[in-house]
């Protein structure tokens, strides 16, 4: 953009000195350097943290499906990358043993919940024990909450779909075996409830971003639009400043300027909801500062926007 307007100038230039408007002495032959170095310093320069602009990527939550009972496998009515609603059928465990544990624990409960009675009829007539009721209403209790834990059991045989979202590498089948184990999970969930957009800005022109901010951004999926969106948080922390518990004393390593990482959020929520996980772009925030450049950071926004038609990288 630098060179286009010093173009511009030249031209200018050229015209008054071919129509004799101005005499092209020494001032006028150094001017163009001149008016460079006031471009870069006065203008493109601040234009860094006026006007930050960075990589975008579009990341999406994925969530481990792990299911809470152990069992086979008997139904996976669902497709791979196929659009789910919070409660659609994931898949089904064979619920027999389940069930078997409820009718047991039931039948155990309603002859507790006999003996209570009968112990207390006994008892009001003076040919039972006080302690035989508290030990009958104890044990009906009990048998009681193991029920409700059965049948919670039971209910988890149908895994259901934790928000709206997609399965994606969806390789469980009817017959497989599945476990409770948190390392093993059966399948990965992508959640699109939420749409999570982040920038990465070097550090030296992250000084003046604050949430509530306008932004635009442009995609490789979307090559020559720009959708308007507003900054929603600056993450505080990036991994490299992390500290991690650990046995071992301070491990040194060399120091780099990672970028602040920018989350925006875009005003339509319709294409931001398309958008697919790992989707890239560019973005540029507009800080309260130098408000000058805020118009040749769009220019630049925009032709940034029409490469992507050809521009794979």
């Amino acid at each position: 953009m630098i060179v286009v307007l010093l173009n511009v100038y030249l031209v200018i230039l050229f015209c008054l000195v071919k129509f004799g408007v101005v005499r092209f002495n020494l001032f006028w032959k150094i001017s163009p350097v001149i008016v460079f170095i006031l471009l870069l310093v006065g203008l493109f320069i601040p234009m860094g943290w006026g006007a930050p602009q960075g990589k975008a990527l579009t990341v999406r939550n994925s969530v481990a499906i792990v299911p809470d009972v152990a069992g086979e496998v008997i139904e996976v009515p669902i497709t791979a990358n196929t659009p789910l609603k919070t409660g659609d059928v994931l898949f089904k465990i064979d619920p027999v043993p389940f069930q078997a544990k409820v009718d047991a624990l039931q039948a155990k409960l309603d002859l507790a919940q006999l003996r209570v009675s009968e112990t207390t009829r006994l008892k009001t007539t003076g040919a039972g024990r006080t302690f035989d009721v508290e030990q009958s209403q104890a044990e009906a209790e009990q048998l009681r909450a193991e029920l409700g834990s059965a049948k919670w059991n039971l209910d988890k045989t149908v895994v259901r779909a934790p928000a709206d979202g997609y399965v994606t590498n969806l390789a469980l089948r009817k017959g497989a075996r599945v476990a409770t184990l948190p390392l093993s999970p059966v399948m990965a969930f992508i959640d699109t409830s939420d749409t999570i957009i982040g920038i990465e800005v070097p550090q030296i022109h992250a000084r003046y971003i604050e949430p509530g901010q306008p932004a635009e951004a442009t995609f490789k999926f979307a090559p020559g639009k720009i959708y308007q969106g507003k900054v929603e948080s600056i993450l505080q922390a990036v991994a490299a400043g992390q500290a991690r518990v650990s046995g071992n004393a301070v491990a040194p390593e060399a120091i780099q300027s990672v970028p602040i990482v920018v989350r925006i959020k875009l005003d339509d929520s319709d294409f931001a909801a398309r958008l697919p996980a790992g989707s890239t772009g560019t973005a540029a925030i507009f800080t309260d500062h130098v408000k000058a450049a805020h118009v040749i950071r769009k220019v630049l926004l925009r032709q940034v926007a029409i490469t992507n038609y050809i521009n794979p990288f």
